[in-house]
């Protein structure tokens, strides 16, 4: 990576780490080999994950299922903290592997935070629906305090797949999905009140600017790839400290069907902090 780079966070939901190793994905990290990786569903132990990331600080939360969510935080960065799951939720829900929290030293001093979080699916009308709706609820919480008090310089992102599509630009087909899990009123709601009262900072949607997309997941079905019918629902949001720092965004589509190694893609941003290569600024 380059100085002109800066720092490097990814956020990528790999639907299994080992299946997404065999499709292509080391070629792809070592040729990116972001400064921060964060993985959902990773679904794979850490005997497993850590020879898949090797060189790196690998840290994740396994869900209590074999083979079912899990998320990980892979760093060239010093780890100086990390802690796992949300508070408020039901027992079994709280060791679903899905939130875990790291705090970063940067080569200049600076300390990051950088959370993998993956959410729910949900089901409009089911338990599913309840138990995503419930973990929302929690990650307002958490969010709220991690965001700290007033004006308070905080570098916190939080990257994940979310399965929330914010707006009509963040899915082609919004009109077809208005009674469906993943652009209901009251998940949509959720993520309004994060960027609102909250202060938090989309910057997918900040560094793209005002367009549809850019998507991040699309459906194994039909030809919903290859027509870029996809829905945005991977995140990287930060504390406004933070985002004040984000330089650019990539997200790493394949160029074709067959190039696809996972159903979403990787999305990148770039952070005018140094890098883990680089000295401090």
């Amino acid at each position: 990576m380059t100085a002109a780079a800066g720092l490097e966070i990814t956020s990528l939901n790999v639907g299994g780490v080992r299946a997404a190793m065999r499709k292509g994905m080391g070629p792809w990290l070592r040729a990116k080999s972001p400064d921060v990786l964060c993985l959902q569903e990773v679904r794979a132990p850490a005997e497993v994950l850590d020879p898949l990331l090797p060189d790196r600080a690998n840290h994740q939360s396994v869900c209590r299922l074999k083979g079912r969510a899990g998320v990980a935080v892979s760093s060239l960065l010093a780890v100086e903290a990390v802690r796992e799951g949300l508070d408020g939720l039901e027992p079994l829900d709280a060791h679903s592997g899905r939130w875990l929290e790291t705090d970063l030293r940067l080569a200049d001093g600076q300390e990051l935070t950088v959370v993998s979080a993956y959410v729910h699916a949900g089901e409009a009308g089911t338990e599913r629906e309840r138990l995503k709706l419930d973990f929302l609820a929690a990650m307002t919480a958490r969010l709220e305090a991690l965001r700290g008090p007033g004006d308070a310089a905080r570098q916190v992102v939080v990257c994940g797949d979310f399965n929330v599509a914010h707006r009509e630009a963040d899915l082609k087909n919004w009109r077809g999905n208005l009674n469906n899990a993943g652009f209901l009123p009251e998940e949509r709601a959720v993520l309004t009140h994060w960027f609102g009262e909250l202060g938090w900072v989309d910057l997918g949607r900040r560094l793209a600017g005002d367009r549809d997309g850019p998507y991040t997941w699309w459906s194994y079905r039909g030809r919903a790839f290859d027509n870029d019918v996809g829905w945005r629902i991977d995140y990287q949001i930060a504390t406004p400290a933070l985002a004040a720092k984000a330089l650019s965004l990539r997200i790493d589509k394949p160029e074709r069907y067959d190039g696809r190694w996972t159903d979403h893609a990787p999305l990148t941003v770039a952070y005018d902090l140094p890098g883990a290569g680089q000295p401090g600024k």
